[in-house]
């Protein structure tokens, strides 16, 4: 809660009419004037960039809602300021949903979680994006930066997070020294996508027809030698077979 708030500043008519009618007025004021805030703490900020994922939604300006997965390494969602983070955005299936909602609505709610220790936190703020940032430069294809200015940070109870632990990370996580490999969809869509992507790949499988068209003599030849030897190993049988027979 800010310093120019009050408990009754924090609810608006849908919460409070929820509240009487199951008689949390008091609880509800009480956990959100000790937990809600709007500049990021110390823990704030470890537990926001010790995470790897996050849900985020956005809504347009006719109120039309979007809730959507983001992912990346540890990190990939940096505290910038005592009430802003900022993340990157990958290539994704070129729709712009939460995004392009951005641009037309700018208030949106982050979902932060901790599936193995079963923790969670909101970031409610908000948003604008950045082409020309200078995270660009620390997040490896990255299309643009999304800042978000914290309105509301509050931990949310656990009891219903349910235990998980990582088993593997996206390997199409963009990586420094390193091409990302593109998803088995676009195959299908090759026609579809933006152009440098469409000149990106028809290169990389010039140049993956290309080695193994250089590769082919050494090959043949490999299987050539291999043939012959196994004809000799063949002959040196038999006639070890006919000496014993001898």
């Amino acid at each position: 809660m800010t310093s120019e708030e009050t408990p009754g500043d924090l609810f608006h008519p849908g919460e409070r009419q929820l509240q009487e009618r199951f008689d949390s007025v008091r609880l509800a004021d009480r956990i959100g004037g000790l937990t809600l805030h709007d500049v990021i703490t110390e823990r704030d900020r470890a537990f926001i960039e010790g995470r790897d994922m996050f849900f985020l939604a956005t809504g347009d300006d006719e109120g039309n809602l979007d809730c959507s997965y983001k992912g990346g390494e540890p990190g990939f969602v940096r505290v910038i300021g005592e009430r802003t983070v900022a993340f990157p955005n990958y290539d994704g299936n070129g729709m712009f949903m939460s995004t392009g909602n951005i641009l037309l609505h700018s208030k949106v709610g982050m979902l932060f979680i901790d599936w193995e220790h079963q923790w969670r936190m909101r970031l409610n703020g908000v948003a604008s994006i950045h082409y020309d940032h200078p995270l660009m430069a620390e997040f490896p294809e990255a299309q643009f930066i999304v800042e978000v200015e914290a309105r509301q940070i509050f931990p949310n109870c656990p009891r219903y997070i349910h235990k998980m632990e990582l088993v593997e990370r996206s390997k199409f996580v963009p990586k420094a020294a390193c091409q990302t490999p593109d998803p088995e969809w676009k195959d299908n869509f090759e026609e579809d996508l933006p152009e440098e992507q469409r000149a990106r790949r028809a290169l990389a499988a010039a140049e993956l027809a290309s080695l193994e068209e250089a590769a082919a003599p050494d090959l043949e030849s490999g299987l050539a030698e291999g043939l012959v030897g196994d004809g000799d190993t063949g002959d040196g049988d038999a006639e070890g077979t006919e000496d014993g027979k001898r």
